[in-house]
């Protein structure tokens, strides 16, 4: 009995296999998620990559924060009924909800990414889910409904206890890799600095 019982302790983490539920949990019980992100676009008609970096957060009640910090600065706020870039210091230009409709489907989905909201992955994409081991996984999502089907080919996500890589390949033979670190969960709600940041017109 004594050795059935060491012997369910030694194989149990290999069968306890990572579910699209179980990662969704996971995220879910993530309300605030800052990170680095080194971003490398490839793009066909151009000889070198195009690559950048800075910091990100998401914010499962306010939206999402991409704050660029090289090879220029760029900011882009995005939450449920605008989005907000500054680029290199210039007056912010603001995009709303009723303006462009489709900006906002994708950053609905955009978000929907970063919380692995099962759900709005369903309804737009064909999912292919994988338990990569030791805690790892991966997601291909192919669009299945417009206009994402028209831009994009594939999206593909990784990662264990967060989300690590982000690969976009679209239509046009372009290729957008985003890489994820150092991510942080506290403080676990918004910083004053952080909320003033989502207030601002």
């Amino acid at each position: 009995m004594r050795w059935l019982t060491l012997l369910a302790l030694v194989i149990s983490p290999f069968v306890s296999a990572v579910t699209l539920d179980e990662l969704q949990q996971r995220f879910t019980e993530q309300p605030v998620v800052r990170a680095h992100f080194e971003q490398t676009r490839t793009i066909k008609d151009l000889p070198q990559p195009l690559r950048s970096q800075g910091d990100m957060l998401i914010a499962r009640d306010n939206g999402l924060l991409w704050d660029q910090k090289s090879p220029f600065p760029m900011t882009l706020l995005l939450d449920d009924s605008r989005m907000v870039q500054a680029i290199n210091g210039q007056p912010p230009q603001t995009i709303t909800a009723e303006n462009n409709p489709q900006m906002f489907q994708f950053n609905h989905l955009l978000r929907a990414l970063f919380q692995a909201d099962r759900k709005v992955l369903e309804e737009n994409f064909r999912i292919d889910f994988t338990d990569a081991g030791e805690g790892r996984w991966s997601l291909v999502l192919t669009p299945v409904t417009s206009p994402l089907d028209k831009i994009f080919a594939t999206m593909k996500l990784g990662g264990a206890t967060y989300l690590e890589s982000i690969e976009l390949n679209d239509k046009q033979g372009d290729r957008t890799d985003i890489r994820l670190s150092r991510h942080q969960l506290t403080p676990a709600s918004l910083t004053h600095d952080e909320r003033q940041r989502f207030a601002a017109p």
